[in-house]
Formats: C-alpha cells, sequence, structure tokens
C-alpha cells in the first residue's frame, strides 16, 4: 500500500499573479466533472411587454418563438429568437413594486459572425440607439454595446478576421 504524502504548510506569502485579460476557450478549461450547458435563455422581466417585443423584433431583428397567455389570453411571456439564440421576455407583474430598477449591474454578452458594423447601421436606422460604436477590442473581437427598453445592458460581438 502506497503511502499518503503529507501537505507541507510554510509561512511565505503566496505572490499573486498579475491580472491579464485573457480569454480562455471552454472546451480547454472545463474537465470532466465541469457544468457542460448547451444553451442559456436569459429572462428579462419588462416594465411594457409591446414596446420590449417591437424593440426586439423590429430594431434587432429577433423573431417570435412562442408566446405565454394567462387565464384570461393576455400576452405574459414572449420567446424571441435570433440565429441559435433564445430570449425571453415577460410582463413585470409589480408585485415588488412599480418603481424596480432593472438591468443594473447586468450585461448580456452576445457573439455574432455578422459584420457588427452592418448591424450597427441597420440598428440606428430603425431608431435604435447604440451605447458604444463598433470598437476594436484588444481580446479580437469587435463590438457594439446597447440597451433595451428597461435598461438590460446587450453587447454584440464578432471575432476579427
Amino acid at each position: 500500500m502506497a503511502a499518503k504524502k503529507s501537505k507541507k504548510t510554510t509561512n511565505r506569502a503566496k505572490k499573486k499573479a498579475p491580472a491579464r485579460a485573457i480569454r480562455q476557450s471552454a472546451k480547454s478549461s472545463g474537465g470532466s466533472k465541469s457544468l457542460a450547458l448547451s444553451s442559456a435563455s436569459p429572462s428579462f422581466t419588462v416594465n411594457d411587454l409591446e414596446k420590449s417585443l417591437g424593440w426586439y423584433k423590429d430594431v434587432l431583428g429577433f423573431a417570435v418563438e412562442e408566446t405565454w397567455k394567462n387565464d384570461d389570453g393576455k400576452i405574459m411571456g414572449i420567446s424571441l429568437k435570433a440565429g441559435n439564440v433564445s430570449f425571453m421576455i415577460g410582463q413585470d407583474d409589480w408585485k415588488k413594486g412599480r418603481d424596480r430598477k432593472k438591468g443594473d449591474g447586468f450585461r448580456l454578452y452576445c457573439e455574432t459572425k455578422k459584420s457588427v458594423d452592418d448591424l450597427a447601421r441597420q440598428i440606428e436606422s430603425k431608431g435604435g440607439r447604440l451605447d458604444s460604436p463598433p470598437t476594436d477590442q484588444p481580446w479580437g473581437v469587435r463590438d457594439i454595446s446597447l440597451t433595451d427598453p428597461d435598461g438590460f445592458k446587450i453587447t454584440i460581438a464578432a471575432h476579427k478576421r
């Protein structure tokens, strides 16, 4: 039977590695016990479902995938699809108050194979407002940022070729 190695303790302070902005591929970083998601579908609680639906459809170009109605037949939620990604929006029921701030401290990062410059032009031509214009980032993407009618922040990026 092999002997167990004992842990040695020292009083030396561990040196911290300098912080660097390095993106590591999820394919190479996870072990067999890591969480292995195949998709994600964020769900946003919105103040005005019709206004948000118009913005996501008309400004960004999402298509309606599915709708959810209450017992009275009123639409209370919608699943929207763009490419392989779904976003869900649901009407706020105001149980947490009408002055609830949405979108604080949250940014949704999306990737596309399309030109973000073309997307930016399309968004602006349909009345959308960019928070930041197409920008080359040091980690190898070009991206745009915008905010939906409820304050949820979205970044759309494409890898530079």
